[in-house]
């Protein structure tokens, strides 16, 4: 009794996980490290390209209203219509086209500066957290080092390292311009439309927000069990195979193969529950 006490207390706690609020405010210090000013200024600047680009893009739509405003001539007007001539009647609806194509041009132009001018920002985020992780794997006990879990550790890492990346290009490169090009759109409705249609659009936005975040929820109970499953099926996998003497010399082929064989059936439940919901919240 003694000794299955000492090994329950040996046992880390269960971590409960961070919601979405609580780990973007982890992640902050590395998307605005207050030691390196350059990193500041290009996320300052990607900020800013992000605007201008949000800017255009709602700019854009104007232009096709302004063409065919030009190609309607009112009753009033049609003596003055007339005295400009058919050049001019035709020359500004071509000249707004025109606009509008150098809008989206000038649209996928800042979306692109935007990109370049961040890499830095995040990979340097990916590096520090990255470079984190390794110590602290070295700062681990022996006993943990000695349970062989070689395969199952370097699948967290790189799954880690690449999460790390997609969060902080989302947050920045995606969250950020979503709200702020939702937030030019209502102004405009507001100006061009009654308060009505602003109320309405803002309901269905804010319930799909809901929708997406409670089924996200619920998907990622799933994705956690996936990722578990798909870590111990690479840990027996890679720690089978580097004790591949032991394996022979016992003859436990098969015994390694079904252990191995029961960590992806798992993993195959867990992955077509995942592409399941997947379809069904599109």
């Amino acid at each position: 009794m003694t000794a299955v006490a000492g090994a329950n207390s040996a046992r880390p706690p269960k971590v409960k996980p961070e919601s979405t609020f609580q780990t973007l405010g982890s992640l902050w210090p590395y998307m605005w490290p207050t030691d390196r000013p350059d990193l500041k200024q290009r996320v300052a600047l990607a900020l800013g390209v992000l605007i201008a680009a949000k800017i255009v893009t709602v700019l854009v739509p104007y232009t096709y209203k302004w063409a065919t405003d030009a190609l309607l001539t009112p009753p009033e007007g049609a003596a003055a219509a007339a005295n400009l001539g058919l050049a001019v009647l035709i020359t500004v609806p071509i000249m707004l086209v025109v606009a509008n194509g150098v809008g989206r041009i000038l649209s996928n132009v800042f979306n692109n500066l935007r990109d370049a001018l961040f890499a830095k920002v995040g990979q340097h985020a990916v590096r520090q957290l990255a470079y984190k992780t390794f110590v602290h794997m070295h700062e681990l006990s022996l006993r943990y080092h000695l349970q062989r879990r070689t395969g199952g550790l370097s699948r967290i890492i790189e799954r880690g390292v690449s999460g790390i990346e997609t969060i902080v290009r989302f947050t920045i490169l995606n969250t950020a311009p979503t709200v702020i090009e939702f937030l030019l759109a209502a102004a405009v409705i507001a100006y061009q439309f009654d308060w009505i249609y602003l109320a309405v659009i803002a309901v269905t936005v804010w319930l799909y927000v809901w929708f997406t975040v409670k089924a996200s929820d619920w998907r990622i109970k799933i994705r956690r069990t996936m990722n578990e499953s798909d870590n111990d099926a690479n840990s027996k996998a890679i720690d089978s195979l580097l004790n591949f003497e032991t394996v022979k010399y016992f003859g436990n082929e098969k015994m390694e193969a079904r252990r191995f064989d029961r960590a992806m059936e798992r993993y195959e439940g867990a992955a077509v529950r995942i592409w399941t919901s997947l379809a069904w919240l599109n």
